[in-house]
């Protein structure tokens, strides 16, 4: 009796994630390496209320979801106010492109209700008459954001953190068996 080996998908290579054209597709782990690329300097852009933050736009968000997801859709779970802020928490749902399973991140975002100039932020009296209209989009984005995040470096995770993870060797790690292997120390607060 031979043994068959099952077909690998081939991976698509960071050139073709980031333009969209990613018809090739391979293993989880490859996926995972992908994902966990650094996005484009051209995509990010300097956060207009935070000196020092970079972010990447919704519109290169909802793109990446599009070019590599076969799927994807938005559930908003919550919408409340909290002190001057629309807080907004969603569902980011997704089709992993080798399972065709459909997964799924949830994110939080807010965005202040702007008031008059001078104007204390709780003056609900001095509210701009389209604050909550702008500020509940613009909460759903940060949301977005936020779930999208968790799925990747691509997608802006760990972007404005000190320290940073590399993913490259992920496919070593799945040939090692033994925790002494990794590298990583065992917790040893209970044992001393």
């Amino acid at each position: 009796m031979s043994e068959t080996t099952p077909a690998v998908r081939q991976l698509p290579t960071y050139d073709e994630l980031v333009s969209g054209d990613i018809d090739k597709k391979n293993s989880q782990t490859g996926i995972n390496i992908l994902l966990n690329q650094d996005p484009p300097k051209e995509w990010l852009k300097d956060h207009p209320m935070a000196k020092g933050v970079k972010y990447i736009p919704i519109q290169r968000v909802e793109y990446m979801l599009t070019s590599i997801f076969k799927k994807w859709h938005v559930e908003i779970k919550q919408v409340q106010v909290i002190a001057n802020s629309v807080v907004v928490i969603v569902r980011l749902f997704y089709q992993d492109v080798l399972s065709d399973e459909i997964l799924w991140q949830d994110g939080i975002g807010a965005s202040p209700i702007q008031t008059d100039k001078g104007a204390g932020a709780m003056d609900w009296n001095k509210t701009k008459n389209d604050a909550v209209m702008k500020a509940a989009p613009a909460a759903e984005s940060y949301a977005v954001k936020d779930a999208a995040e968790k799925i990747g470096k691509l997608f802006g995770k760990d972007m404005n953190r000190a320290d940073k993870i590399m993913y490259d060797t992920l496919p070593t790690i799945e040939k090692r068996d033994k925790l002494e292997d990794l590298d990583v120390e065992p917790n040893n607060e209970n044992n001393e």
